[in-house]
Parts: structure tokens; sequence; C-alpha cells
């Protein structure tokens, strides 16, 4: 980039303790257009840095503790990628070596300048580093512009509202540790009082994960009526359309639960997927471990269904590994037990409020920390 092709005036921050070296380069930028304030020592230059953010910093490495080691000006580097860690340095000293050279770079100057410094090729290569940062911002601004349309896409790919059902409750909240992530639950009427529970974790986290739960969730709403009568051949063809759209390495965990109104009964199929936690309203547990294995990794998957029943009182929670992994200290995870008996805590709880208090003690468990996303969804008999 040359500076005829600048659009607008670059603000540059000069900073040197000869006020002859700050009037040359003042003179030399403001002649091509540079917007130019001046600092006489480190100690202004940081201030300066403070009030307002200037598109670069040209500074000297040598002021008056020490002329020409360039010590004092590798001190100021850090404090000010502190204060604003976008803004290219540019450093220059009469005392260069490669050795010099090198650790200022080192130390997240954009470039290294020799006195006397030649003006044209000082604000060729100025304006060129100017019109690189402005890029790379852009293009970070519009990244998240995008991110944040995608959590929005699918914060609302998840359900709106609950089923209602007059044998049970549900409630459900999913947090992802990214912008957005792998986990995802859903709820498909079938009509006759029959209900389709799902909730998947997708390994990894992000956008590449979020796609593939958005691919996972069509396909099982689509087939979900097939599951009435064949649930192993719901998750059989769940798994061939997830090997067809995604690397060999990925996979996903995945529990299918259809529920009965009339009957209180829950025929299910657990993909490899933490075992769900059936409380009985007498204090016992129930586990649903993996019936069959992860979709997504065997193109001969097979796997098997099975049934269980919610009465009055029982508590059934289903969780992503966000939740049982949460560490705490020493590398504890918060792990099955602890969650069984958190969940017996929550008995006393209005159902809605549950899963946010498990989500809540698992992040207060690590510490506040979060690793993985966590998604809990509740059903209690009534």
């Amino acid at each position: 980039m040359t500076t005829a092709t600048i659009a607008a005036p670059l603000s540059v921050l000069v900073a040197d303790d000869q006020e002859d070296i700050r009037i040359a380069l003042n003179l030399a930028l403001k002649g091509r257009g540079f917007e130019v304030e001046t600092a006489a020592s480190p100690g202004a230059l940081l201030a300066a840095l403070r009030r307002r953010r200037y598109d670069a910093v040209l500074m000297d490495l040598n002021y008056t503790r020490d002329t020409t080691s360039g010590a004092e000006g590798l001190e100021i580097l850090p404090q000010i990628t502190a204060i604003d860690g976008d803004v290219p340095v540019f450093v220059m000293t009469a005392w260069g070596t490669i050795g010099l050279a090198v650790e200022v770079m080192r130390s997240g100057a954009a470039d290294f300048v020799l006195k006397p410094w030649n003006n044209e090729a000082l604000i060729r290569a100025l304006g060129a580093e100017v019109a690189r940062r402005r890029t790379v911002r852009d293009e970070r601004a519009a990244g998240t512009r995008d991110l944040a349309g995608a959590r929005d896409v699918q914060a609302r790919l998840l359900p709106q509202q609950t089923p209602s059902m007059r044998t049970v409750e549900v409630a459900a909240r999913c947090v992802e540790a990214a912008v957005v992530g792998g986990d995802g639950y859903d709820f498909i009427d079938l009509g006759g009082g029959r209900t389709a529970i799902v909730l998947a974790d997708v390994a990894g986290k992000g956008v590449a994960a979020a796609l593939l739960w958005a691919s996972l969730q069509a396909t099982l709403r689509s087939q979900a009526p097939r599951g009435e009568s064949d649930l192993v051949g719901l998750a059989r063809s769940a798994n061939r359309a997830f090997l067809d759209c995604s690397a060999p390495e990925r996979y996903a965990t995945i529990f299918i639960g259809i529920y009965d109104d009339d009957t209180r009964r829950l025929r299910y199929i657990n993909c490899g997927h933490n075992p769900p936690l059936l409380v009985r309203r007498g204090g016992g547990c129930d586990r649903l471990p993996a019936t069959a294995p992860v979709v997504g990794l065997l193109p001969d998957w097979d796997g098997m269904a099975a049934e269980t029943s919610i009465a009055a009182g029982d508590t059934l929670l289903l969780y992503s590994d966000g939740i049982t992994e949460a560490g705490g200290a020493a590398g504890v995870e918060l792990g099955e037990g602890r969650l069984m008996d958190l969940l017996r805590g929550c008995d006393a709880l209005p159902l809605p409020q549950v899963p946010d208090v498990i989500v809540s003690e698992a992040k207060a468990f690590a510490g506040g920390r979060q690793d993985d996303d966590m998604t809990v969804l509740a059903l209690r008999g009534r």
C-alpha cells in the first residue's frame, strides 16, 4: 500500500526524547496526510495511549535512563500491549543489532526501524501495516457478528416451549461453552399422547459441532414417527446420516425416548450417552445405561431398545457429559455420584428450577469455569 491509497487520516503517536527527531517525524508524516501526536518520554507515551486509540505507535527504544541498549524501550512494549493489544508498534533506534531486532519483534513490535530512516520506506511500512491490522479487525468484527447470528439461530432450533403432558412435567436447559455448541435437545409430538424426547452431544465444541447437531436434529425430526414401532431403525438412520455428512473422527451420543402419556411407559435407546438417572419417589435410583454404540463411527451399526416407567413423584434426569465432567480442585470431576445426590436434593424444588440449579452447581464445582457444553433435561411424574 502507498500513502496515495489512504482513504482517511491515520493517527500515529510518535515517542522520542529528542525534540529534533519528533519535529522531523511530525513534518514527514503530516506532509503525507497522517494525524500525528508526540510524546517526549515513556510515561507520556503510556498516558497518551490511555487517553485514546491510535492507528500506530512510532517509538524510540532509548530514553534518558539508557541511551544505547534499548532496554527501556523493551520494557515499554508489554505495557503498550496491555493498554491496546491491537496497535502496531514501530520501534526506532540508532544502536541496532540483529539480536536487538529479534528481541524487539519477539516482544510484539510490528517493525524495527534504524536511524537515520528513509521517509518513503517508513511511510509505506506504516500504511501497509495499519491497513493490514484494520482488515484483521474488520474480519474479526464480521466473524463476531456471524457467530452472534449463529447463536441466535441455534437457540431458535431448541424447543421454544416444553411439551404439555398429563402425567409428567418437563424442563430443560442448554448452556454452550462457546458461542455455539454441539449439545442439543428436542421434543417431537408424535400424536396419540406420545412424545419423542431427544438429548444429544456431538463430540467437540463450536461451529462444526453446532452444524452437525442441526443436521442430526433434522434427521430425527423427519423420521421420528418411525421410532414408535422401530427405535433401533430410527437410530440406525441417524447413524447413516451422520456418517455421510461428518469427518471420520466425528461422532455423537444420543438418548432417544418415546413417552406414552397414557401408560407412563418410556421406550428408549441410549446410543453411548451418559446413563440418565431415574430417581424414584422412595429415594432409589435406576440408571438407564447405553443400549447401542455412539452414532457416526460404525457403518455396521446395531443396538437395542429398552423400556421403563415414570410414576408420580419419580424424576428422570438426562444430561450431557459437560455436567459430570465439570472439573473441581486437583482435577476431581463432579461425577455421577455427586450428580445423583444433587438430584435427590432438588426433590422439593419446582421442576422448572432443577436444570438451572444443576448447571449452576456444576459450574460452581468447577470454580466458575465451563470447559464443555452443559445440557440438562428433567421429567417428573405427576
